[in-house]
């Protein structure tokens, strides 16, 4: 198995460091893999000049997977767009043809009071959004910023093909089926026409499914419903960029940001495997960030392209175990827990391990 580290920027490094020593300690499981180290975002700005380096572009296309911290930070935000650390990422997904972004949210009942929503409203939670990633207003063109009329306008373009569309729906269906068999398609085809066509492809796809009872709800509402009754989605698939917030959004409901692993999938399983949340530049270097997100992706990469469904679930049983012990970072402490910072969490990991 090989594996391409990329820590970035931010606490990236910090949060990394923990999620490898978790995969370190499960080569006694048998498990073999070689590890390497690249540059994205800020971190290869700074060395190279470049957000995603052809050393890095090299590295991740021979791996077959690829860890990555987060990227971006505030001292990057006054250089030229293609510059900036967010084109890496972008950038990486687009070379790597990750179409297909997952993001679980699941509420662990230690934390059902780290939420926001009153308990009865979020126990018991456990949803998955399938996220479209590599299209959509995110990548379309033609985009920019430009005079007309004597004032600046700028302009993205949202844009689907029907292949793109079928292909994240399969995954979608796919996912349902190992679930509880619902899935419901967010869009806004009540004025947009690219969404439009989302839901008619969708629709069309769901003949290859009839286990699988398919909704459809515009994402307005879908925001509004994630708040209000958040137990009534099991399986959600949606574009690129109504996607990235509403999984920011399904988030929260688990008591922070710093819980959510996700993976970024090509059509045969290699992945890219990150937490969801950005780089935290305020508290890197302090070991405070929480580092059960990166952690919780290692475990999604075994088993997504690994298919090490007992490795898997260790890593995620041993994150049970620590949360059950009282072990709490600074996002999800609570009166009365062990307040521990990154490393003593990974420390409190490894020896449930």
């Amino acid at each position: 198995m090989k594996i391409a580290v990329l820590a970035g920027d931010g606490i990236g490094p910090e949060i990394v460091a923990q999620a490898v020593q978790v995969l370190e300690a499960l080569r006694s499981d048998g498990l073999k893999f070689e590890l390497e180290s690249g540059l994205l975002g800020g971190c290869a700005v700074d060395a190279t000049g470049e957000p995603f380096p052809e050393a890095t572009r090299k590295l991740v296309a021979a791996a077959d997977a690829v860890l990555l911290g987060a990227v971006g930070g505030p001292q990057y935000d006054t250089l030229s767009r293609e510059q900036r650390p967010e084109r890496g990422l972008l950038a990486i997904r687009k070379a790597l043809n990750l179409f297909a972004n997952l993001r679980p949210a699941v509420l662990y009942p230690e934390l059902v009071n780290a939420s926001t929503l009153k308990p009865e409203v979020v126990a018991g939670l456990d949803i998955l959004i399938v996220r479209e990633l590599t299209g959509d207003i995110y990548f379309g063109e033609p985009r920019g910023i430009e005079w007309r009329n004597g004032q600046r306008v700028g302009f993205n373009t949202m844009i689907y093909s029907e292949v793109e569309i079928r292909r994240i729906a399969h995954v979608a269906f796919r996912a349902a089926r190992k679930r509880s068999h619902r899935l419901c398609s967010v869009d806004k085809m009540n004025v947009l026409e690219c969404t439009q066509l989302w839901r008619e492809v969708v629709v069309e796809t769901a003949v290859e499914y009839p286990d699988v009872e398919l909704s459809h709800m515009l994402v307005d509402n879908a925001a509004m419903q994630l708040v209000r009754n958040p137990r009534q989605f099991d399986v959600i698939v949606t574009g690129n960029m109504f996607g990235d917030i509403l999984s920011d959004e399904a988030s929260m409901l688990t008591g922070s940001i710093g819980m959510l692993p996700s993976a970024s999938l090509d059509d045969k399983n290699k992945g890219l495997y990150e937490p969801i949340h950005g780089s935290a530049p305020d508290i890197a270097g302090k070991d405070m960030a929480n580092p059960l997100a990166t952690i919780l992706s290692v475990a999604m990469m075994l088993r997504y392209t690994f298919s090490q469904e007992t490795a898997a679930a260790r890593i995620e049983d041993a994150v049970k175990k620590v949360l059950a012990q009282g072990y709490r970072t600074g996002d999800i402490y609570e009166s009365g827990m062990k307040k521990v910072g990154t490393t003593g969490m990974g420390g409190a990991v490894l020896a449930n391990l």
